[in-house]
């Protein structure tokens, strides 16, 4: 396959095409989204070509969904499966100074930014998003559309459910779950497990809301 196609022309995007751009992926760059403001402008310097269902009718670039928040990935990826997109097409971009250990794992998908370190036995899904300075230590596992932001340390065998989503700076301590659809707060420091759909905050960490769709 030729060419990168990105769905969503938002910070992320820039991140990621950033990175594609380092990699020296083959081909053009270029970006899909929803907003008809954006169509046939330029994303930086990436054009937006129309919305995301042409990712369906330009059947040759490869895919990343670019999209800052797991439960937005996730409702594209759905999309994209009922209009017939090959799942074959997602492809990875892992910057090049990620540490990424023979005994770790990230799926397809992802978009890995600077700095990461994955130290043993790390078992990242699809469509994950790990920013700069992320910390996954032995035995983690992060479930498929989870978005982990910047500067995040998560201790040993800490699980990360389905489309969570963990704010910058935040610090999970060993073997906690973090719930599918559950957001931890910026700075957060997670001493207990966060249950589905549930936002925690402060230090410790204690909820403030409950109900949230996972």
């Amino acid at each position: 396959m030729s060419g990168l196609l990105m769905v969503g022309a938002g910070g992320l995007t820039r991140e990621a095409t950033a990175v594609a751009v380092m990699l020296q992926h083959d081909g053009p760059i270029t970006i899909v989204d929803d907003n008809p403001a954006l169509w046939g402008t330029l994303h930086g310097l990436t054009p937006v070509l129309g919305s995301v269902d042409l990712v369906a009718e330009v059947v040759e670039p490869q895919v990343v969904l670019a999209l800052g928040h797991g439960r937005h990935r996730r409702r594209v990826a759905v999309r994209l499966d009922m209009l017939g997109v090959d799942p074959a097409r997602y492809t990875s971009l892992i910057h090049p100074r990620v540490v990424l250990p023979g005994s770790c794992h990230i799926g397809t998908g992802s978009i890995v930014l600077d700095g990461v370190v994955l130290t043993a036995d790390v078992e990242v899904g699809d469509h994950v998003v790990l920013m700069p300075h992320v910390t996954l230590t032995h035995g983690c596992t992060v479930s498929d559309f989870a978005t982990i932001c910047a500067g995040v340390s998560l201790g040993g065998d800490v699980q990360v459910g389905e489309a969570a989503y963990i704010g910058m700076n935040a610090s999970v301590r060993q073997g906690v779950h973090i719930g599918p659809g559950a957001t931890v707060g910026m700075g957060a420091a997670v001493l207990d497990d966060v249950p589905a759909g549930e936002t925690w905050v402060g230090v410790p960490a204690r909820p403030i809301r409950t109900g949230v769709p996972a």
